[in-house]
């Protein structure tokens, strides 16, 4: 048995990005439409909670990859719903998540079940997040429509 200090520590951060599925057609078109409500975005993609896969995404930097972040972001997602439940906060729901860095605003808007949400890049120079939160919300009801449909 090897000494302890070199066995191969395994990681918690997710290092490769699942492969994203297939394309979801509805996905795609509530990433088209986002794009349309704010053209001026970074990059926007919808993701599946559980899997950390992108669902659709586009950018429209190259330095941004969508696909990349939806597994980093998923992870945050996990990490904030585990917090709820162990401050037993039962009866509240993550609406949304936002990151401020210096020049961007990062938005993760949940549909009410929880089980994906859309992310969102934006400059934060130029971005009324006011507005960026109305189209979210409603592209994510889209969204929650759409999959109570499908299920």
């Amino acid at each position: 048995m090897k000494p302890k200090s070199y066995r191969k520590k395994s990681s918690r951060r997710p290092d490769k990005a699942p492969k994203p599925l297939t394309p979801d057609p509805f996905a795609t078109q509530v990433v088209h439409n986002v794009l349309a409500e704010l053209p001026g975005l970074l990059a926007v993609a919808v993701v599946d909670v559980a899997s950390g896969a992108s669902l659709a995404a586009h950018s429209n930097v190259p330095t941004i990859d969508p696909n990349t972040a939806a597994t980093f972001n998923a992870e945050v997602v996990k990490h904030k719903q585990k917090a709820m439940a162990a401050l037993q906060l039962s009866d509240e729901t993550i609406e949304d998540i936002l990151i401020t860095l210096s020049s961007q605003l990062h938005l993760l808007k949940l549909t009410e079940n929880g089980d994906r949400f859309i992310y969102l890049v934006v400059n934060s120079h130029d971005t009324n997040l006011g507005i960026a939160r109305e189209v979210l919300r409603a592209q994510a009801q889209q969204l929650e429509t759409h999959s109570g449909l499908a299920a």
